[in-house]
Order: C-alpha cells, then structure tokens, then sequence
C-alpha cells in the first residue's frame, strides 16, 4: 500500500507534478476565476457606491455594504457541503450561476434605483465569491505536497484579472449604456452578470473528471475500498466517463464531516494557526478597503480615482500571488506569513499617519493588499495541507464561511465607526486586531508538524 502523505493526498498516486488531471483541473479553474472574479470586481467600489445612492442613508448603505460578503459567508458552507456530497463541479456551477442571479437583480437595482433587488442581488453576488474562494482549494485537491501552494496561489493569481478589470467596468459600461440605454451602474453589472454565467458554464462543461472525486478515489485505492471505475486513477483523462457517483469519502453525513473539522482543528495547532491567519487577513483587509471609496469621494475624489485605487489594491492582492506560492513551498509557512505582518504593518502605518493625501492612501491599499496576498494565501495552502482529505470540502467552505462572516461584520461596524472617528482610527483598530496573530508567529510550536496519526472516520 503506498505511503500517506501526513499532509496532503496520498504518495505514490499520480499526484505528481506532471499528472494531466492536476493540468486540465487547473486550466479549467483559471478560465472560469478569471470570467468570474470580473463580476465580483464591480462590487467593491461601483457596488459600494451605488448601495449609497439607492439608499441615501449612511446606515442602510452600510449594510448593503456588507451584503455581498455576508451571502459569501451564508452560502460558503451550503457550497462547501455541496462539493463534499456531489464534488467540486456542482458545487463552482451553483455558485457561479447564484452570482449572475444576483447582477441580474442588480441591474434593476441600479436602473430603476430598487432597495430590495439591491440587498438581495449584493447577497447572492457573494455566492460568487464563496465560489471563487473554493476554486483555489479546488487547485489542491490532486496537487503533489511539493507544488500544492503554488497551485493554489495560480487560481488567486489569474483571478487578478477580473478583479481589476471588474472596479472599471464603468469604463465600459457607459458604452454599453448609450446602446442600450441603462445607466453606467446598471450597464457594468450587465457586463458582470453575463462574466458569471460564463465562468459557471466553462466550469459545467470542461471540470471532467471532478478533482474531489479523483482523489476521494484515490484514497478508497489505498484504503482498499471499492472505488468506481468511472473516477478510477487509472483511467486516461480523454477517457474517463462523466457523471458517475462519488465514493464513499463523499457520502458522509454532514454532522460526520462537521465532527471531523472539529477533530482536525483539535488535533492539530498547524491548523488553528493557519484559521487564524486566514480569519484575520480577511477581517483587516476588509476593514479598510471597503471604507476607501467613501473616504476617497468625502475627500473630493472622483469614480476614476476610486477604480484606480481599487484596482491597485487587488494588483497588490493577486499580483505577487505566484512569488507568494513558491515562496511557501521553499521558505514555509512561517517565513510568509511573517512577511504578510510587515506589509500589514506598513500598511496601517500609512493607514494612520497620511490616509489625509492620494498617495498616502493609494499607498496604504497596494500595502493591504500585499500583506492580504502573503498571510491569505500562506493561511489556505497550510489550511489546505493539514485538513484531512476526508473532510477537506467542509472543512475549506467552513473557514471560508467563517471569515466572511467576520468581514462582513467589520465591514458592517467600519462605516459607522469612520463616520464617528475617521479613517485613521479604523487603522488603529486594525492593528490591534494583528496581535493574536503576531503571537502565533512567535510561537514556533504552532507550525511543527505532529506525529504521524489515522485519518478519523468520516462516519
């Protein structure tokens, strides 16, 4: 029987660097995380701009804020269970689609200025985005150990062109406006509903064979169950018939598969401290990037100089993502993640001291969005490492869900509370958010692997 990896798939299987399958899986991701991540660019800056419009209320604009991150964090682990029950493939084409539902509703929205189709397509819009989180697991799941950051960090980083091409749609939209006769805001999530509904339809159409089922099979091979012949290992990709059933691996109950999270977390400190720092990169980017419009146009900036300053922060994002993964596979986690903090620092520095010029804050977004790249991506691959693989679906949408949720909240508590202090204060309060995560850094017990132990049941 071949060797367990202790922190990943299975050794001996076709895991390897040049397995076709990982090729086509990650070929396919990157399409659709392009196409969608267009649509869930528009949301943090025409999106935003447009809940203050609709609702000419500081208070309900700032719920609607939230209202895209929170459908992220409602619908991560309805996603999540999808994926475990019925694979990757159902689970990116429901999010996807759920995404361009939600643009639909916001084009009446934006067009005929409509409070409730604004709330509700903002909320399910975040179904994009839960889909978008999941696709970078997705990159893991037949990943080797060696590559399995690097992987990852390729789906987050193609992802960067949608989500700076998605603040301009503006740009665009004013064309398709004068042709069709919607407004600039309607017009842009146009543009980002059709972007949706293409990625989920690239997704449907081309993830064939489903990673999850893959390696679900992979692991019933080593265990000796009887896996289906469909998703054996063995099969060539160009022939490998679709549609046929998950293993056993996927059929657990989902108090089994909650129950086997919770046993991972308690077992293993590598994973605690990797949900922390997941959950905290989440909550301080968050807290000031969905705060930058509003400060940038109470300053007298205009739409332009919002989508540029958006834009960058998500270049600063996605752009080194690459450079993040190679560095996590060669220097550890550790090494990343303390960087991540730096960047985090500088950035609540300027954040603090010259958020009152363009450049202090155009400066303080690219350094965000740099400390989000290193701490978020190192969070999940070492997330995606030390989960098992039984319960990794659940477990990936469960923190993903999680730290929605918390950014939602932050999102929800930042505008009332600039509106009470300033921008500044947001971030002092960022900082002191770092400090549990600082701690684990300096912990050097938190990122030693465990001794070797059995994968728990999936009931």
């Amino acid at each position: 029987m071949a060797e367990t990896s202790a922190v990943g798939g299975p050794r001996g299987t076709a895991t390897a660097v040049h397995d076709p399958l990982q090729r086509r899986t990650l070929v396919v991701l990157v399409l659709a995380q392009v196409l969608g991540t267009i649509a869930l660019g528009v949301t943090p800056s025409i999106g935003i701009l447009l809940a203050g419009e609709v609702t000419d209320n500081e208070a309900w604009a700032g719920l609607a804020r939230t209202s895209s991150t929170l459908g992220a964090a409602l619908l991560g682990i309805p996603l999540g269970n999808l994926a475990a029950r019925r694979g990757r493939r159902v689970a990116l084409v429901t999010g996807w689609w759920v995404a361009a539902t939600g643009a639909a509703l916001l084009v009446a929205a934006a067009q005929f200025e409509l409070t409730v189709p604004l709330f509700l397509g903002l909320l399910l819009t975040g179904a994009g985005t839960a889909a978008s989180l999941q696709s970078r697991f997705a990159a893991t799941d037949l990943a080797a150990p060696s590559t399995r950051a690097r992987s990852l960090s390729l789906v987050v980083w193609m992802g960067a062109i949608g989500n700076v091409l998605g603040p301009n749609l503006g740009v665009p939209g004013e064309a398709l406006g004068a042709v069709t006769g919607l407004s600039v805001y309607a017009a842009a999530f146009l543009i980002a509903a059709v972007a949706s509904l293409l990625a989920g339809t690239i997704v449907l159409v081309l993830l064939r064979p489903d990673p999850l089922h893959i390696l679900a099979s992979r692991l019933a091979a080593l265990d000796g169950e009887q896996a289906p012949s469909g998703d054996a290992p063995q099969v060539p990709v160009g022939r490998t018939p679709v549609g046929s059933a998950p293993v056993a691996p996927l059929r657990a109950s989902r108090a089994a598969r909650f129950r086997a999270m919770i046993a991972e977390l308690r077992a293993d400190r590598r994973a605690r401290t990797a949900l922390v720092a997941l959950l905290t990169s989440q909550v301080v980017m968050v807290s000031l990037m969905t705060m930058t419009p509003v400060h940038i146009a109470h300053q007298g900036g205009s739409l332009t100089l919002v989508g540029l300053t958006i834009s960058l922060h998500v270049v600063g994002m996605f752009g080194l993502s690459p450079v993040v993964g190679i560095l996590v596979d060669r220097a550890g986690h550790r090494a990343t993640v303390s960087i991540g903090i730096l960047l985090f620092a500088m950035s609540l520095l300027a954040a603090v001291f010259a958020s009152g010029t363009t450049g202090g804050i155009i400066a303080c977004l690219v350094l965000l969005g740099l400390g989000w790249s290193f701490m978020n991506v190192t969070a999940s691959a070492l997330f995606s490492a030390v989960v098992q693989d039984r319960s990794r679906a659940s477990a990936q949408g469960g923190a993903d869900a999680l730290s929605n949720l918390l950014g939602a909240i932050v999102a929800f508590a930042a505008g009332p509370l600039m509106v009470a202090t300033s921008f500044s204060m947001l971030g002092i309060l960022a900082a002191v958010i770092m400090v549990p995560v600082v701690l684990l850094v300096l912990n050097p017990e938190n990122w030693r692997e465990p001794a070797p132990r059995t994968r728990p049941s999936s009931g």
